[in-house]
């Protein structure tokens, strides 16, 4: 039931129509035509030199991306990106601090073509500003909360995410209308909780079923519930789950 739910929501906050999700970190072809895909759907520019990147920053169709206590800048010459990038970074670099106790350092941003590495792929997104670098961490558990984060937002169908070995880091790129309806949808006020009056104890609602790399954290995001109240539901002690487990959602979950 909860499965049916979730591919519903999927099918409604997409663009257009691509070709099934990889869910994983490796890259690929496939992966690239996605990206690509969803560049031309928006109707994206792939910028050429710094003048052109200067002129969409002057339009407002990329803005400013700065350094604060979350997030790091290192070797970015071009600190510019899509509105919905940067809502990206703000909202994951803050997660990630409270989660690793280390600001999320992010590598690159919008590069013209001119401008791109030696070893970048020529069907690079770059260009658009719909896309970013992240710094591997060289904290395991760090590394983990990340992968985990991103795969849990490809199998939304917000962006798509590669484990790139040299140098290591996560290139992300984010999909724009996507990527915002799924916050929209996030940030809507949940619906009341139903308890029963003379224990306060909550009434579990629906079912999710916990795919790989899903974490409690990843999947009360998702479903709009906290993580106690999900453990609540479920009896659990711990937060260790596992993939194919069954879950209760608490009543009030979308």
């Amino acid at each position: 039931m909860r499965n049916a739910f979730v591919t519903a929501l999927l099918l409604g906050i997409s663009l257009g129509t691509a070709p099934a999700w990889a869910q994983s970190l490796r890259g690929s072809p496939a992966s690239l035509d996605r990206q690509n895909t969803i560049a031309r759907q928006h109707d994206f520019t792939y910028l050429r030199t710094r003048p052109h990147v200067q002129r969409f920053v002057g339009l407002g169709l990329l803005v400013p991306v700065r350094r604060t206590a979350d997030t790091e800048l290192v070797a970015v010459s071009f600190p510019y990106a899509r509105p919905e990038v940067k809502l990206f970074i703000d909202r994951l670099s803050s997660q990630y601090r409270a989660a690793c106790g280390e600001p999320l350092v992010v590598t690159s941003l919008t590069r013209p073509s001119t401008n791109q590495p030696r070893n970048a792929s020529p069907r690079s997104v770059h260009p658009t500003g719909m896309a970013l670098d992240i710094r591997m961490s060289r904290n395991s558990a760090c590394r983990r909360w990340l992968e985990s984060t991103l795969l849990s937002l490809e199998r939304a169908r917000v962006l798509e995410a590669t484990r790139e070995r040299r140098p290591p880091h996560y290139h992300v790129a984010i999909y724009p209308q996507q990527y915002q309806r799924y916050v929209e949808a996030l940030q809507r006020p949940a619906r009341p909780e139903t308890r029963l009056a003379s224990a306060e104890i909550e009434i579990p609602g629906d079912e999710y079923k916990v795919g790989r790399g899903d974490t409690l954290w990843s999947i009360a995001r998702q479903v709009g519930a906290s993580v106690e109240s999900i453990k609540a539901v479920n009896g659990l002690g711990t937060s260790r789950i596992y993939a194919g487990q069954t879950l209760k959602l608490p009543v009030g979950s979308p």
